[in-house]
């Protein structure tokens, strides 16, 4: 199972380990250390010395240390990506602004969703401010993309029969090397958006309509935007402070903040507008090109504690309709539910590591297990209170939909599994033959402490 452990932890390296910048983190101390040089070049692309231990340490803490593999395999791995990238240029794979975009924020609100914040994110992980670190996971996101399009293009037309499934686990078990899967749950959820009172939101607007009269009349943006801005990184140093960022059309903004500032003439103050965040004014202060250097002022519509009360007083009826079998739970969701990705899935939710419904219990948000760890398979949540980012509050119930308890693979119980396992299998087998042709065409340059590597393909070329 090497392999199949080795894929993984690779794209967890390059969407996190890598986009350190040879950052070492321990104990929340942040210490920069050294990069000692390049360990071997493939094509344009290089592989750093440093790379390999940080991945290598990646790797043992996804998998709890229970794969044993030397430098020279890491060295071997990281190769094999390389190659990849290279050879995806080679055959004109294109990747959109708008594909790099989407991978870079559904990562953005993995992390945030793991450490709370965006700013804790930024802390973490060594970059000056969010566009910074945006910046840095689009290279790694475009890198990503034409690998994963590269790998596709290749095994396109591998495919696995029954037979290869069936003697693939025969092989396994022969073997006593049976996979042991862990404990897997499925949810769904009903939620209740609270939603602000129109005067309350009529009060915002009309502060921000007051505030933009200030700021025409000579008042400085930039202290408008510290006193009455939401945005939490108007008071910092870095992008953000005093309500400035600089934009271009491809920055991973939202929608409407882009649509206003784009525009806008130069010096001009925009009308109050909404976006999932709140109500804005922007500012552009100066046009560079394709840039925009704006300010903006973020307000947040307050929720009353009655509204709140109803909210989570409506979801209490509805839990005990569904408890008492006046409706299914599944009929609720399409009656009452206002989360706009669950709503038509029959609630249920999304894993957003591997984008289906089943969540792996030891490698869930921390949050989430403590509210459905202790849940058998058809009970409910009471309802709780939840907000994202952005200020968007909200109330759940979450249904324990189905849970399978941690097991040894059985051919009968896992067969999807055990037919994806055989599939990526045949898949690496392939890529292995298609890289032994390749890696004969390629420049490829071995530092010479890495050249007493034996490796399982010629990347030598002796």
């Amino acid at each position: 199972m090497k392999k199949y452990s080795l894929g993984i932890a690779f794209m967890l390296f390059f969407m996190i380990t890598y986009a350190q910048d040879s950052l070492n983190v321990g104990n929340n101390n942040f210490e920069r250390i050294k990069v000692d040089g390049v360990a071997v070049v493939v094509g344009k692309n290089i592989v750093l010395d440093s790379d390999i231990d940080k991945f290598k340490k990646e790797l043992q803490q996804r998998v709890e240390g229970k794969v044993d593999i030397s430098d020279c395999e890491m060295l071997e791995e990281l190769m094999l990506q390389k190659l990849l990238a290279h050879h995806a240029v080679i055959d004109s794979v294109i990747v959109t602004d708008a594909e790099i975009n989407s991978e870079v924020q559904r990562n953005i609100a993995y992390f945030t969703q793991q450490l709370g914040a965006i700013e804790k994110v930024v802390e973490m992980y060594g970059f000056n401010d969010e566009e910074d670190l945006r910046k840095e996971l689009y290279e790694i996101q475009k890198e990503q993309l034409l690998i994963r399009q590269e790998r596709s293009s290749i095994t396109e037309k591998v495919s696995v029969t029954p037979e290869e499934v069936r003697t693939y686990f025969k092989n396994l078990e022969k073997d006593n090397n049976l996979p042991e899967f862990s404990a897997e749950i499925e949810l769904a959820q009903i939620v209740k958006i609270v939603k602000p009172s129109e005067e309350e939101i009529n009060r915002v607007i009309d502060k921000l309509n007051v505030i933009k009269k200030e700021i025409e009349d000579g008042f400085s943006f930039n202290l408008k935007a510290i006193i009455n801005s939401d945005d939490p990184a108007v008071s910092g140093n870095g992008e953000g402070a005093g309500g400035k960022y600089t934009i271009t059309r491809e920055s991973g903004f939202i929608k409407e903040f882009k649509e206003v500032a784009f525009s806008l003439d130069e010096g001009e103050i925009s009308e109050p507008f909404e976006s999932g965040f709140g109500y804005h004014i922007i500012q552009v202060e100066k046009i560079k090109g394709q840039e925009r250097d704006a300010r903006h002022i973020l307000i947040q519509p307050k929720v009353s504690p009655s509204e709140l009360k109803a909210s989570k007083d409506e979801l209490a009826r509805i839990r005990t309709a569904i408890l008492n079998g006046d409706i299914t739970f599944e009929e609720a969701v399409a009656k009452y539910s206002e989360d706009k990705e669950t709503k038509n899935n029959k609630g249920l939710i999304l894993n957003p590591q591997t984008n289906d419904t089943r969540f792996n219990l030891t490698r869930m948000d921390p949050t989430l297990y403590g509210r459905v760890s202790n849940l058998v398979g058809g009970e409910i949540t009471e309802p709780y209170y939840d907000e994202i980012r952005g200020g968007e509050k909200m109330h759940k119930i979450i249904l324990l939909k189905s849970r399978e308890e941690a097991h040894t693979a059985s051919f009968t119980k896992d067969y999807e599994k055990i037919q994806q396992l055989t599939l990526q299998k045949k898949q690496e087998e392939t890529i292995d033959k298609w890289s032994k042709v390749k890696i004969q065409d390629t420049y490829i340059k071995i530092n010479k402490d890495f050249k007493k590597c034996e490796f399982k393909n010629n990347w030598k070329k002796e």
